[in-house]
């Protein structure tokens, strides 16, 4: 950690205060962060990315007129990642001086009310990934042993996301984010038991991030853009390729929603 801490401190000047991960087809937003690119593969010990739709960069600098650190493209536990591994960005995060971090991916919808190209504002999440990152001995510097889950996504930060969607008018939904290991999408028997648990939209990442995150201390908001609906709710297969296209169609809206929460942070 303090190796690669060293490493992107030689190549920024300004601290971040706000810590950005660009999921699935998400990523394009990073080019209009005025400031540093430094690939994964150069950073020492960094997981690098081996998703299509992921670039692989840690992108430092001015946006929206705050200093951010955003991922451009995350790894994923499936990518054969210990969850140690796929987490270690949000604590180099937090130690470079991100006080909030906001989490972005490309979802499935289960709620059968949701459409594909919906944005849903995450107001908690079930992890069934069956493993948790804060597994092992636990560094007293993030947090303590027992991190309470109960407000892990931060009430102010989604105000915040709500009025500024309103501005926009975009309409942002609200719901539960289930968490799956991947990489094969869910059953639909699977779909309908998440249904009847509560969760609204279903995906492969972003939980373990938030765990560590909120353990760290940090502020956390997390927003799906349901680029599909889960398996058994259309008759039709599921493809990676549904997903890019469906998150480039609603990267506007997800972009000028992103950069006025930004903004208002």
């Amino acid at each position: 950690m303090q190796k690669t801490i060293e490493f992107i401190n030689e190549k920024i000047t300004k601290k971040p205060t706000i810590g950005l991960v660009l999921g699935s087809g998400l990523g394009s937003m990073a080019e209009e962060i005025n400031g540093v690119r430094i690939p994964y593969k150069d950073i020492p010990d960094f997981p690098t990315s081996t998703i299509e739709g992921h670039v692989g960069q840690l992108v430092i600098g001015e946006l929206a007129g705050k200093t951010v650190v955003a991922m451009q493209g995350r790894c994923h536990f499936y990518e054969g990642y210990s969850m140690q591994h796929v987490t270690f960005p949000v604590r180099v995060m937090k130690k470079l001086g991100a006080e909030n971090l906001i989490l972005t991916n490309a979802a499935g919808g289960i709620n059968t009310a949701l459409d594909a190209g919906d944005l849903v504002l995450i107001n908690d999440h079930i992890n069934f990934m069956g493993q948790n990152p804060l597994v092992g001995s636990n560094d007293n510097d993030f947090g303590v042993r027992f991190p309470d889950m109960t407000n892990t996504y931060n009430k102010e930060l989604r105000q915040i996301a709500k009025k500024e969607a309103e501005k926009l008018g975009i309409s942002l939904k609200n719901g539960v984010y289930v968490a799956c290991s991947g990489p094969s999408y869910e059953t639909p028997a699977e779909i309908k038991m998440f249904r009847m648990l509560g969760g609204d939209v279903v995906g492969m990442s972003t939980v373990p991030e938030a765990i560590v995150g909120n353990h760290a201390g940090m502020r956390i908001l997390g927003i799906s853009c349901v680029t599909n609906m889960a398996a058994g709710v259309l008759d039709q297969p599921l493809s990676h390729e549904e997903v890019i296209d469906t998150s480039k169609k609603i990267k506007k809206n997800f972009e000028d929603l992103i950069r006025n929460i930004i903004k208002s942070i």
